[in-house]
């Protein structure tokens, strides 16, 4: 039984992406090629003429846009469905991707049985449309056969003719819904948008608003449950919207979860407001499907759209911006658009674009805060700060772009520049002061720490004990001498796994910190379990020490815990001398802090040593 469904042509500069596509899609009876950049990707298609084309966004040498852009520009190609797969999740980034001429948009990590389901989908569309077309030649090629059978001729076209009509009612109810909720889907909506803008721009005072729903429990229960079940209650949550719906309101499914509403003819924000509160009310009794009892509520995005709008596409980014914003603020809520969510919303991206270019452009640097004995006064260390001068904008608060770097998976680049950096600046330091320092500074050196904050996505990489061995050997640097933070929450996504690479960081001598302690987990269990050396208590608790406050029995009772177990405590953003009073009576062996310095540039941090200051505490 022959099982082939099709060509298809994956485009992807990753080879663990090609080679996991290709073996489901393979499987699934599709033929499939593959190419690793765009300019193969061109040339694959000459060759090959796929039936559909999953293509990256993110490539080398030409991006998934212009690769699609010059697809559509041949007219031998252009009717070639395109699927983008991409590893954000932005609303911006979606709207590039349907401008560039793509059919949709998959986000990685991507889920195979949804990947198979869309291509599936898009086939159906393709073969529809093949299949009509080779109706039409058929057609016209019985006509001129049955020419001189015209009683005959007749009647076998009115046949062709019932034919050709129902298959094109079915190409136009593919092409305008959706298959799964039979809703109207993102094609219908943007011409409805379209005629909305025309519509206000008549009439002046006409009003209307669009709603962006997002499912915000949708994924937990697809991953737990499976997509069959994730399906189903999607289009239980499709029908139960629509009855909540008034005359004058529309809903269609954008993809995957989200959903939206355009509401017509409206007054006042108000109207839309109120619906957004229907909607949310009628999500609000749980689901039964499979003996599966299941909550799902939404977070809604809300913008008004007027004479002044110009482009659907903007409606949809704006609502899917107020969207986010309502999501970020605890979910289960609704937002409405404002222009200053635009504008950050503006430069959170461009600030993305200027973090991807930052590590080569070597606007980076580090500087390094004193971590001082509370025992003796001596500086036991310091710990590596990034910092990122802007050429347009200046001084960059990692408060600013650290976030912004953890959510694109630029922290891992990053971090290992940080840690390569600190560990060469280490080295010159230490050469320095064997040459030019007394041997008392120079003997004091050889144990000092530099402290490097080891990001959860740096963690997971499976390469990471080799980068770090690669680092040792490239900057020659001595293993004891580097004290790695972590954060509790990495050590609890999967313990058994991190055990080993703890181990491993553990056989190089490398210490280890529980960084930001007491915001997380703050588990006795977890310390128990796993081998680390010291815990650094958030600069949140020190802040609110008193003799007679929470602050000071929370950091007591961290404290006497690491105590108990033989781990050192660091206490971070110490600013005061009572601060240093009430650590030292606790039994705090560490603390960094503007009391001590500011952070330092690596020659200010050498001179410091140098000056062989011992702290008054």
């Amino acid at each position: 039984m022959n099982n082939f469904k099709g060509k298809i042509l994956l485009v992807d500069d990753r080879v663990e992406n090609l080679e996991l596509l290709f073996s489901i899609l393979t499987k699934a009876g599709y033929e499939v090629r593959r190419a690793i950049n765009g300019s193969s990707a061109l040339m694959g298609v000459k060759s090959v003429h796929p039936d559909l084309i999953l293509l990256d966004i993110n490539m080398p040498d030409m991006n998934g846009y212009e690769v699609c852009r010059q697809l559509k520009k041949d007219s031998q190609h252009q009717d070639i469905p395109v699927i983008f797969i991409s590893a954000l999740d932005d609303g911006l980034d979606k709207m590039k991707a349907f401008s560039a001429g793509g059919v949709d948009y998959i986000t990685k990590p991507f889920e195979m049985m949804e990947v198979l389901s869309r291509i599936e989908n898009h086939m159906q569309i393709k073969a529809a449309r093949t299949k009509l077309k080779d109706l039409n030649i058929e057609l016209e090629k019985r006509v001129a056969e049955r020419t001189l059978e015209l009683t005959a001729a007749t009647q076998a076209l009115e046949q062709e003719n019932i034919e050709r009509r129902k298959a094109q009612a079915m190409l136009e109810h593919m092409a305008w819904h959706d298959p799964l909720t039979d809703l109207p889907n993102r094609t219908w909506l943007m011409q409805q948008l379209q005629d909305s803008i025309a519509k206000a721009k008549q009439e002046t005072n006409y009003q209307f608003a669009v709603l962006f729903l997002d499912c915000d429990r949708f994924k937990v229960i697809n991953d737990s449950l499976g997509h069959m079940v994730g399906d189903r209650l999607l289009v239980e949550i499709a029908h139960r919207l629509m009855n909540s719906l008034p005359s004058n309101a529309t809903l269609a499914r954008f993809g995957g979860d989200e959903f939206i509403v355009i509401l017509k003819a409206i007054e006042r924000v108000d109207d839309a407001q109120q619906l957004a509160q229907k909607l949310q009310s009628a999500l609000a009794s749980p689901f039964n499907i499979e003996l599966h009892e299941m909550f799902v509520s939404a977070s809604i995005g809300i913008v008004l759209g007027n004479f002044e709008v110009r482009h659907p596409e903007d409606l949809v980014r704006n609502a899917d911006i107020a969207m986010y914003r309502a999501k970020a603020l605890g979910k289960a809520r609704y937002y409405v658009f404002n222009t200053d969510l635009y504008n950050n919303a503006q430069k959170r991206l461009q600030l993305e674009t200027d973090l991807r270019r930052a590590i080569e452009r070597k606007e980076f640097f580090l500087q390094y805060q004193p971590i001082v004995s509370l025992k003796s006064g001596e500086i036991e260390g310091f710990e590596a700060l990034v910092r990122w001068n802007h050429p347009k904008r200046g001084l960059i608060s990692p408060i600013d772009f650290v976030p912004v770097a953890e959510e694109t998976g630029l922290i891992v680049p990053l971090g290992y520049w940080i840690l390569e950096e600190a560990c060469r600046q280490f080295q010159d330091l230490k050469t320095d002061l064997e040459t030019t320092a007394t041997s008392e500074v120079s003997q004091k050196s050889l144990s000092l720490k530099i402290s490097v904050n080891l990001s959860a996505k740096q963690f997971s990489q499976p390469g990471l004990i080799d980068t770090i061995d690669e680092i040792f050997e490239k900057t020659d640097f001595d293993s004891k001498n580097l004290n790695l933070e972590i954060t509790e929450s990495v050590l609890m996504d999967d313990p058994q796994s991190n055990n080993i690479i703890l181990k491993a960081l553990k056989d190089r001598h490398i210490q280890l910190t529980i960084d930001d302690f007491g915001t997380g987990y703050s588990s006795l269990s977890y310390l128990h379990r796993f081998s680390v050396d010291a815990l650094k208590i958030d600069r949140s608790f020190i802040c609110r020490l008193a003799p007679s406050g929470d602050g000071l029995r929370i950091v007591e009772a961290m404290t006497s815990m690491a105590q108990s177990l033989g781990i050192m405590v660091v206490a971070e953003g110490v600013e005061t001398s009572e601060q240093i009073l009430q650590l030292q009576q606790l039994g705090c062996d560490y603390a960094q802090g503007y009391w001590f310095a500011k952070p330092l540039d690596s020659e200010a941090a050498k001179q410091l040593l140098l000056s062989c200051q011992t702290f008054n505490i």
